[in-house]
């Protein structure tokens, strides 16, 4: 088959540095030799174009951006949004660094079918102006704008957030290029953008800690203005930024009303039954135990030792991997949210985009399983 010569080594060369590998590393990933690809490298030999194809699927790149002339700049390909993350936390993986680019690539198709379609009854993003330095009342403010009702779950709560202009993705529990990994520590992070932020949350086994991250992404939103990116040591800072974050989130899914009406009277002795103490309002707010915890603690009402010993008697809760995929039409929801996915159904009805597209929108559903979620939405 026939090779293409004209392709830029210096761009394969960049790409391997930026994601941390070396030539060699790569020729392992696309089935090619080692020796082979130092030549492509040296500007020797070229790549047929499935070759070159390979290459650039592996880098979450398109094909043309290896035969331009000229060096990467890299102001162009990363965006300040994805620099602002790998900034704040220099050794993310390179499949995690493609997952960020991967959720900026789903915006921007979000945003050009909405461009398409009557935009009188999309959401838009319009935050108000909250006082950084006083938590309690920047998050009375927020739950206002959320217009939150009394009781929530994390998928009240993530519709709030979508009805206000924000994407919000979940990653997914399978393998695959929208799961973040058990072991990686990282829990969500958000991408900033004036007219179309996206929260990125990742996946748990109890989706109130979902619920607290979604709320501490979106403090970093509203107060900060600001991209961000956190993992489990994040949540628990007491500096800065992440302090402001976590009080937000905690004063905006338990307020000062709901904290008055738990009762420390009948608080047990025994920390392993904290939870059970607190069944009623858990269930109520879509909140975890820790949370109301350590609000009573930052209000006074529970010691710093009470609160220590329920988190070291709680076992860590992790995602776990795999799962029944028998509803796989509507792991798009899951994963990318009512508000993405009614877009791209409605893209599809008005006829602006063909069924192949609406299914690589959809994380290439199959045509028979997006018929499917059609019917789901239609509620047949």
């Amino acid at each position: 088959m026939e090779r293409i010569q004209s392709i830029n080594p210096e761009r394969i060369a960049w790409c391997c540095a930026d994601h941390g590998i070396t030539p060699g590393e790569l020729a392992s990933e696309v089935d090619l030799s080692a020796t082979r690809m130092a030549r492509v490298i040296a500007g020797e030999d070229g790549l047929t174009f499935n070759q070159l194809r390979k290459v650039a699927d592996y880098f979450g790149r398109g094909v043309l951006f290896f035969l331009e002339s000229g060096p990467v700049d890299e102001a162009q390909v990363h965006t300040p949004q994805f620099r602002t993350l790998a900034n704040q936390k220099p050794d993310l993986s390179p499949k995690f660094k493609a997952l960020i680019e991967r959720v900026e690539r789903q915006r921007a198709v979000y945003l050009s079918l909405r461009e398409d379609l009557d935009e009188a009854d999309r959401p838009r993003f319009n935050p108000p102006d909250l006082p950084r330095p006083d938590p309690r009342e920047a998050a009375r403010l927020a739950r206002q704008w959320l217009d939150l009702p009394a009781e929530n779950s994390f998928g009240t709560y993530r519709a709030a957030v979508e009805a206000r202009g924000v994407l919000v993705f979940r990653s997914n529990g399978y393998n695959g290029k929208w799961q973040i990994a058990k072991q990686n520590p990282i829990l969500g992070f958000a991408l900033y953008d004036s007219t179309c932020p996206v929260i990125v949350i990742k996946k748990q086994d109890w989706e109130t800690r979902q619920t607290f991250t979604l709320m501490h992404e979106l403090g970093h939103l509203l107060l900060n203005r600001a991209s961000s990116i956190d993992d489990e040591q994040d949540m628990q800072s007491h500096e800065g930024a992440e302090r402001d974050a976590n009080a937000f989130a905690g004063h905006l899914l338990v307020p000062d009303a709901f904290l008055a009406s738990i009762a420390d009277t009948e608080r047990p002795e025994d920390v392993a039954r904290y939870d059970d103490w607190l069944e009623r309002p858990r269930k109520a707010w879509g909140v975890s135990g820790e949370v109301i915890l350590r609000r009573l603690l930052d209000a006074g009402r529970l010691t710093q030792s009470q609160y220590t010993a329920y988190r070291e008697w709680r076992a860590p809760l992790v995602s776990k991997d795999g799962g029944n995929r028998q509803y796989r039409h509507r792991e798009p929801k899951h994963v990318f949210g009512d508000t993405y996915v009614r877009t791209v159904l409605d893209a599809l009805n008005a006829r602006h985009i063909t069924l192949a597209k609406a299914s690589s929108y959809l994380d290439n559903l199959k045509i028979k399983d997006l018929h499917q979620l059609e019917r789901h939405y239609a509620g047949l």
